[in-house]
């Protein structure tokens, strides 16, 4: 049996500032990947909780927080074993994906712990980024549940919702 929050309020934030723009690749199971590109990602956080008092400050700073960390980078996925870092300094860094060589300054390359970087992973990571963050506050006020939505294009992205107490 599921344990379920019976929420009387959902609280959210999705703001136009909330947004950041960067590159990547999409991995295939076949070996495959899709050419190197970029989106203009926007970010949304939901919550829900019984009682109490969340103060809405403190979600738009984490969410404006984590959009400037990704911001204009190529975000990479570092648990993927079709990728493979050849060489890498404070310079630059050197690494293939399926058998092509990309060489990239290392101040514009951001390693993300997951195996590919699609809405699914990004929404994921970024719940977990804000979850950690604001975990006080969440338990404080009895979050019961947290969604963060990603989309890459209008109408057209993800959404990962879990218990925050749990740790998704």
């Amino acid at each position: 049996m599921t344990a379920r929050c019976s929420s009387r309020y959902r609280l959210f934030v999705a703001k136009d500032e909330h947004k950041f723009s960067c590159a990547h690749m999409t991995l295939f199971p076949d070996g495959t990947k899709e050419r190197l590109h970029g989106h203009n990602y926007r970010v949304g956080a939901a919550l829900e909780m019984q009682e109490g008092f969340l103060d809405f400050a403190r979600v738009k700073s984490a969410l404006a927080t984590l959009c400037e960390e990704l911001r204009e980078h190529l975000l990479m996925p570092s648990q993927s074993a079709a990728v493979r870092v050849l060489s890498q300094d404070e310079i630059s860094t050197e690494f293939s994906v399926c058998g092509k060589r990309y060489v990239i300054p290392s101040d514009e390359l951001l390693w993300l712990p997951m195996q590919n970087v699609v809405v699914e992973g990004l929404a994921e990571y970024l719940w977990g980024r804000i979850a950690q963050h604001l975990r006080a506050e969440f338990e404080q006020a009895g979050v019961g549940w947290l969604e963060v939505t990603v989309t890459e294009a209008p109408g057209q992205g993800a959404r990962f919702r879990a218990d925050p107490r749990k740790g998704g």
